[in-house]
């Protein structure tokens, strides 16, 4: 599940409550609330205290290319 805009938090916490993964970033959300910019950290941060706020675990980098197919960073061909 995912949103854009204002949509992106409702629908990424509801995506995780039915057990599916969240991603953040400003290209879905440019504002952390009505009205206030937001930062990549600050959209990251907040979904972290989501996420464990919900009793679940943040993945690694390499378990999220691991989810996601696709290689380690060494194993990607020059």
């Amino acid at each position: 599940m995912s949103g854009i805009g204002p949509t992106q938090l409702p629908a990424t916490t509801h995506g995780l409550l039915l057990g599916g993964h969240m991603r953040v970033g400003l290209e879905d959300n440019l504002y952390y609330s009505r009205g206030r910019l937001a930062t990549n950290l600050e959209l990251a941060e907040r979904a972290v205290r989501i996420i464990r706020e919900l009793g679940h675990e943040i993945a690694t980098p390499s378990e999220a290319r691991e989810m996601l197919g696709l290689g380690q960073l060494d194993e990607v061909p020059a």
